[in-house]
C-alpha cells in the first residue's frame, strides 16, 4: 500500500508542478518549440510552449569542427548516442529482478521467500518509484542547463530587432489610464537592426492595430466566456487550450474576471510565412484588472480589484491566404 501510494503521490505532483510553472500553449508552425528574439517590450526570454500539437522535430545539424561527425539531439541508431536508463544499467537491473524474483515465485520463494507474488507486486512497484525517481531528478537537472545560459540577460540590456512597434496609447484616453500612468509613457528610441529573425512578410501599423484589438477582444471574451468569441478570435488549437482553463474555472466554482485592458507597448519579435501561412509572434506589455471571482457569491478570491496590474506576453497570431489574424499561441513572460 505504501509503494501505491508512493506511486500516485509521484504522479499528483508533476501535474501540480506542471501547473504551477505556467508556459506557454499553441503553436507557432516550425518554430513552436524554438524561442523568440527577445525585443524592448520582452526583453526576456518567452516560457517555453508545453501544451501543443504541433509534433516536435529534431533540430538540424550542428555546426561543427572539420573532420568531427554531425550528429543531430535525438536522433536513433548513431553510434555516439547516449543509451537512455532503461536500455543501459538500469534496465539490466531491472530485468533481472523481475526475472530472479519470477523464478523465485514459482519455486514458491517469492523476492528471498517473504510474500510470495504479493512480494512480487510490491518490490516491483518500490523499484518503479526508485526509478521514476532518477529520471526525475536527471531530467530537472537537464532543463536547468539547457535553459541557464539564454535567460541569464542582464537588464540593462535593451534588445531590439529593428521590428515595427506598436504606437503608444496616449494619456487619459480612458478610466483605466486616469487610474495608474501617472508619468508620461516614452517611445523607445529606434536602434539599428539586430542579427536574426526579421519581419519577412512585412507587418504594417493597420496589423498592429489589429493585434491590440484582438487582445482585448480575447481578454473580454475570456471573462465573459464567450465561446463564440473566442472561436473566432482564435485557431481551434488555441481554442482547446482556452475551453480547457475555463472547463476547469467552472468545475472549481471560480470566475476569470478581466476588465479595462489596455496597451502599454507592443513590439514584433519576429514574422515569417511557411506553406502559404503568414505568422507573427508580438510581444505586448498591457495592464488590467485581472481577479478571480467566487462564481455564485462573485466574492474576489484572488487578485487586486481596485488596481491594474500589468503582464508581458507573446502573443502568435497566424493568416491564411487573404484571411483574417487569429491567435495561435500565448506565452507569458517574466519580467525583467
Amino acid at each position: 500500500m505504501m509503494a501505491i501510494g508512493l506511486t500516485v503521490g509521484l504522479t499528483v505532483v508533476d501535474v501540480a508542478e506542471a501547473r504551477r510553472s505556467g508556459g506557454g500553449f499553441g503553436s507557432r508552425g516550425t518554430r513552436t518549440f524554438s524561442q523568440p528574439p527577445v525585443t524592448r517590450t520582452a526583453p526576456t526570454n518567452a516560457a517555453p510552449i508545453d501544451r501543443s500539437m504541433t509534433p516536435r522535430q529534431d533540430a538540424g545539424p550542428t555546426t561543427a569542427t572539420p573532420g568531427a561527425a554531425q550528429t543531430r539531439p535525438g536522433a536513433a541508431n548513431t553510434p555516439n548516442a547516449r543509451p537512455g536508463f532503461f536500455s543501459g544499467f538500469g534496465g539490466s537491473l531491472l530485468g533481472g529482478l523481475m526475472v530472479g524474483g519470477l523464478i523465485g515465485m514459482l519455486m514458491g520463494g517469492g523476492f528471498g521467500g517473504a510474500a510470495g507474488f504479493l512480494g512480487l507486486i510490491v518490490q516491483m512497484l518500490l523499484i518503479g518509484g526508485v526509478i521514476m525517481l532518477a529520471m526525475r531528478f536527471f531530467g530537472r537537472n537537464r532543463q536547468q542547463t539547457a535553459y541557464a545560459g539564454p535567460s541569464e540577460r542582464s537588464s540593462a540590456q535593451q534588445p531590439s530587432n529593428g521590428m515595427p512597434s506598436f504606437k503608444i496609447p496616449s494619456i487619459g484616453g480612458g478610466q483605466a489610464n486616469a487610474q495608474v500612468n501617472t508619468r508620461p509613457i516614452v517611445a523607445p528610441t529606434p536602434a539599428p537592426a539586430a542579427e536574426g529573425p526579421a519581419d519577412e512578410i512585412g507587418i504594417g501599423q493597420s496589423d498592429l492595430e489589429q493585434f491590440e484589438k484582438m487582445l482585448k477582444d480575447v481578454q473580454a471574451a475570456y471573462a465573459a466566456e464567450d465561446y463564440g468569441t473566442l472561436r473566432r478570435l482564435t485557431t481551434p488549437e488555441a481554442m482547446s487550450y482556452l475551453a480547457e482553463e475555463l472547463s476547469d474555472n467552472a468545475t472549481s466554482g471560480v470566475k476569470n474576471d478581466v476588465t479595462d485592458v489596455h496597451l502599454v507597448q507592443g513590439d514584433v519579435a519576429e514574422a515569417w510565412s511557411e506553406n502559404g501561412t503568414d505568422f507573427a509572434t508580438v510581444a505586448m506589455r498591457y495592464e488590467s484588472i485581472d481577479v478571480m471571482r467566487d462564481r455564485t457569491t462573485g466574492k474576489v478570491i484572488s487578485g487586486d480589484p481596485d488596481n491594474l496590474t500589468e503582464a508581458v506576453e507573446l502573443w502568435t497570431f497566424v493568416r491564411k491566404a487573404d484571411g483574417e489574424w487569429q491567435v495561435s499561441a500565448i506565452q507569458g513572460v517574466g519580467h525583467a
